[in-house]
């Protein structure tokens, strides 16, 4: 028989064994379910971050104290050894950086401010940035309306202001007309001469939730939320960022006053390097949810064993009949055999499908973008296909080594 008879003969026991096939493909189904749909999430979530960071660009990189930076893997470190990076040293730093790229100073000044336009107000959760004229040059934002600050409004300390996208439309409901309003920034004036381009925000990144201020504003009006001043560096070529680092990291010893023997107590961070640490860091959730799903077939597989012995002990007189007209026992066996693989690629399937969803539901619910995740998907039929070999080889072999005589007298 070909294999289209054998999945056609496959079905109609299915049918005719309904309910105990689909509970045992529901087993199936929920573990299939929760590998696809953990991996799924998984990996919309590195999709996610690698679009946010390569929206900054593989050409920038970012200068912290030791110890501050992501790392991946083993026990989270404690706040280190390194010390934060004063105004002074930023601005130090900024000036005598002799490679032609575009230095950004700025600082988070705060985390959970309430922007107000008459009656109309955020949520207690803007992120509030102070920043110099080449911020968004190394940040990765654009300016959809308006314009941006000038080196001479960052220094004096101008009450102005450049509001993301989502802060806009949530006061003005257009964010065309926010432009040249005077809106409250922690209660203070500031008058709007810019709303970003949207970038999308996700559980980490506030790319659309966000004040920038003249960092001088900030410094005075605001102060530092952490301390801490913020510097980037993005060059124009992406061939030439190992080079711009080496410089980097000369010069900031320098500022910092390290002599010779000192070990560095800043780093470095490149831009598109995070997404690998952070990708890194889950490799222990793949592994869980790969096991997971590995426990839930194996108590498929032995539903399935059972299944398929009491198919083989209620057919006997089936199988008797089929070998008494001229069917051989390796027929037996692929009929068998299919019917397994078929309930076990029944039950892959649809827990594919409830993968997919739930795990695109997880990503939608933290802003990454939606992924059908051909490998996996891949890995789960395979995975269904082994499933229903294993746990039917014994029953098929069984069958196919039934007397014929022995099968017709059987009750």
């Amino acid at each position: 028989m070909t294999l289209y008879d054998n999945t056609l003969l496959a079905l109609g026991a299915i049918r005719q064994n309904l309910l105990r096939t689909v509970l045992t493909f529901s087993i199936i189904a929920f573990g299939i379910m929760a590998l696809v749909g953990i991996l799924t999430a998984i990996d919309s979530l590195k999709s996610s971050l690698s679009n946010q960071f390569a929206t900054i660009g593989a050409n920038t990189f970012n200068i912290v104290p030791k110890g501050t930076g992501v790392r991946a893997g083993g026990p989270r470190r404690r706040r280190a050894s390194g010390p934060d990076i004063s105004y002074r040293q930023a601005m130090e730093f900024k000036e005598r950086y002799p490679f032609p790229a575009a230095v950004s100073v700025s600082l988070l000044s705060s985390t959970d401010a309430q922007i107000k336009f008459g009656t109309e107000e955020t949520n207690p959760n803007v992120v509030v940035y102070g920043a110099d004229e080449n911020y968004l040059a190394t940040a990765g934002f654009e300016i959809g309306q308006g314009r941006y600050f000038s080196a001479t409004e960052c220094a004096n300390g101008r009450l102005i202001c450049v509001l993301g996208r989502e802060v806009a439309e949530k006061l003005f409901g257009n964010a065309d007309r926010a432009l040249g309003k005077t809106v409250s920034v922690q209660n203070l004036p500031m008058q709007v001469v810019a709303v970003l381009k949207s970038k999308g925000s996700s559980f980490s990144f506030a790319g659309d939730r966000l004040v920038i201020v003249p960092m001088m504003t900030a410094k005075m009006q605001f102060g530092n939320q952490t301390g801490n001043y913020n510097l980037s560096v993005a060059v124009q070529q992406s061939a030439d960022l190992d080079f711009a680092i080496s410089e980097a990291l000369g010069l900031f010893r320098n500022v910092r006053k390290l002599a010779l023997s000192d070990e560095d107590d800043f780093e470095v961070q490149k831009s598109d390097s995070l997404v690998d640490i952070l990708v890194e860091n889950t490799v222990t959730i793949r592994f869980a949810a790969i096991f997971i799903g590995l426990i839930t077939l194996l108590g498929a597989a032995i539903g399935l064993m059972n299944i398929m012995l009491v198919s083989v002990t209620e057919r006997t007189r089936e199988i008797g009949i089929c070998k008494s007209i001229g069917a051989t026992s390796t027929d037996i066996l692929v009929q068998f055999l299919t019917e397994a693989v078929v309930i076990c690629q029944i039950g892959g399937l649809l827990g594919i499908l409830l993968g997919i969803l739930a795990g695109n539901l997880v990503s939608l619910l933290l802003g990454s973008a939606f992924v059908v995740p051909w490998a996996w998907i891949a890995m789960g039929l395979a995975l269904c296909f082994v499933t229903g070999l294993v746990s039917g080889i014994y029953p098929a072999a069984m069958a196919a080594r039934l007397d014929p005589i022995e099968s017709l007298r059987h009750e």
